[in-house]
């Protein structure tokens, strides 16, 4: 068993350091870490940075890794995960995704994102987020909860390339764009799912449109009480606990 975790905006691949220690507490030690272009990691000549476009990069980055693999989305890694096992579910074992509402046809983005998707204002509000010295860029990120370990090594990643693809992606995929997508949430049905659900995070929809997509994708659903956007970061115990339980259950598949 691989597992693969993918992040989103605006991370790199250490927000997943703590939850990646609690899972080797755990006995699971083959993980495998997967950037997003533009998100801590380079981007390639010619990539663009739309929805299809990380969907494909996934998709890629799946058929090169040994299976079976147990697939980890979190924020727009999970919508990256989403898209991308809608057209190939076939190359995971299962799937895991805190963000399925955005597929849903009422999903209302967030107002920091409906400031990115807005020309000028967007390019004003990114470069405020995420310029500065890493001093500065943890301390915003400490306010939403991550812990300043976490958050220092993750401001090292967020540079204008980062911006520049934040604008890309979040503009591409301005409604009705994800809920077209969403149309075809049912195939996810086909690997088993399981839909994280931090009842205090305000990002990704309210609770009943949150239970109505993880229905629609045939997901389990694990509610983590009292937990926010950054669920992994703020208890990797008890992430671990929720995804090594849904994992130990699907022996022999």
């Amino acid at each position: 068993m691989t597992v693969v975790l993918v992040h989103g905006n605006p991370e790199t691949a250490a927000l997943w350091d703590p939850l990646v220690a609690a899972l080797g507490e755990r006995g699971v030690s083959d993980v495998v870490r997967l950037s997003p272009p533009g998100f801590g990691a380079p981007v390639p000549a010619g990539f663009d940075a739309t929805v299809d476009g990380y969907r494909d990069w996934l998709l890629a980055e799946l058929e090169g890794l040994d299976g079976p693999i147990d697939l980890v989305g979190h924020d727009w890694g999970g919508g990256h995960v989403g898209t991308a096992l809608m057209e190939r579910p076939e190359l995971v074992r299962s799937w895991t995704s805190d963000i399925l509402a955005v597929f849903e046809p009422d999903y209302v983005w967030h107002d920091l994102a409906q400031a990115w998707q807005t020309p000028d204002v967007g390019e004003q509000h990114i470069a405020g987020m995420l310029g500065g010295t890493a001093q500065e860029k943890a301390e915003r990120l400490s306010a939403f909860g991550i812990t300043r370990e976490v958050a220092l090594e993750m401001a090292s990643g967020q540079d204008e390339t980062m911006q520049a693809c934040v604008l890309r992606l979040y503009r591409d995929a301005a409604q009705p764009a994800m809920a077209r997508r969403g149309e075809a949430l049912e195939r996810l049905a086909a690997r088993p799912g399981l839909a994280i659900i931090a009842t205090e995070d305000h990002f990704v929809g309210d609770q009943a449109m949150r239970y109505r997509a993880a229905a629609r994708a045939g997901a389990e659903v694990a509610a983590l009480e009292g937990l926010g956007h950054w669920w992994m970061v703020e208890d990797p115990a008890r992430g671990a606990e929720v995804l090594t339980g849904f994992w130990n259950g699907l022996a022999g598949r």
